[in-house]
């Protein structure tokens, strides 16, 4: 950046798929119909734990709280990229970029720590089944979630306040359909850029890899528990409980290491682009398909809570 004349930033135009016209239509009924489905997967799962008594356990306390983080996810980018994609101007203030990028990432991180308290809450069913109701009393579940937002909260407001104290002095694009940490990084000028970049980026890349770390030791001891198990039949049922939990980790490390981790390409704007779908509608879409098709006992009770609105005189 070149210092003496220059302006100082108030809004931020955001690139996005901009620099794909003729399919910005095909995009946005995609996007629409992926983030209506996201929304209607979690309000079914909501609305079925809560209606089902049997379900009232916190393994699916903790699978409604994560529920809920992903509707406000989505909710913090989806609709403005819907937005972008129908409009042709494509600027953000500067106080919505801030707003977005916070709870984008509050939402995002809290996300991740759900999964952890979710993988310690099926370390516990599996290896220490007798201390299960005393580990996971409703106090003590209720602490588990609430210091999981509180956690997601304060990476929020870490990594937001990092970016908005440099300086933006022009230029204003965002190579990027949401007000996303690295492209932003580009636009600011300053001799502290560089230690801002490298210490945004190991507060992320710590939480992540530590919340994987953790969630992997418990399915170390889940798995080694598991194979003590004399009977397949008793193997098989005590993993059923966590293959819809397992999965979705997998998808949520798998495309946040996508975009995190990924080497650096110097031309490779439109690919960020279409690389930032996969982690910011793909992974929210895909989450409640998972839990619903792979976990039976949640299955059964959707189809039983359902079809008593649809036919109850056959139930």
């Amino acid at each position: 950046m070149q210092r003496g004349n220059f302006s100082v930033v108030t809004e931020f135009i955001l690139v996005g798929f901009s620099t794909f016209p003729h399919l910005q239509l095909m995009f946005f009924l995609l996007f629409l119909l992926m983030y209506l489905f996201t929304l209607l997967g979690n309000l079914l799962i909501l609305t079925t734990v809560w209606n089902e008594r049997s379900l009232h356990t916190p393994m699916y306390l903790f699978l409604c709280a994560l529920s809920i983080s992903e509707i406000l996810y989505t909710l913090a980018i989806t609709p403005r990229l819907l937005a972008d994609l129908l409009s042709t101007c494509y600027t953000i203030a500067f106080a919505a970029c801030v707003s977005q990028m916070f709870f984008s990432f509050m939402f995002g991180f809290t996300h991740s720590f759900l999964l952890t308290v979710m993988g310690y809450d099926r370390y516990v069913a599996i290896c220490q089944p007798l201390r299960y109701n005393v580990l996971m009393s409703p106090r003590g579940c209720a602490f588990l979630v609430a210091w999981s937002w509180v956690g997601g909260s304060v990476m929020g407001l870490v990594v937001t306040m990092a970016v908005f104290c440099l300086n933006f002095c022009g230029p204003n694009e965002i190579h990027h359909f949401a007000c996303h940490v690295p492209p932003l990084l580009k636009l600011a000028c300053g001799t502290n850029v560089p230690i801002v970049v490298l210490g945004v980026g190991l507060v992320c890349i710590t939480a992540l890899l530590g919340c994987f770390l953790l969630i992997l030791l418990s399915y170390a001891f889940i798995v080694a528990a598991i194979l003590k198990i004399p009977s397949a039949k008793g193997r098989h049922k005590a993993f059923s409980t966590c293959a819809s939990h397992l999965t979705v980790v997998v998808v949520h490390y798998g495309f946040a290491s996508v975009i995190y981790l990924k080497p650096k390409a110097p031309q490779s704007l439109e690919g960020d682009t279409l690389m930032g779908i996969t982690y910011t509608v793909l992974t929210p879409f895909l989450s409640p398909i998972i839990f619903s098709l792979r976990n039976k006992e949640l299955k059964t009770a959707m189809k039983k809570t359902f079809l008593s609105k649809l036919y109850p005189e056959k139930i």
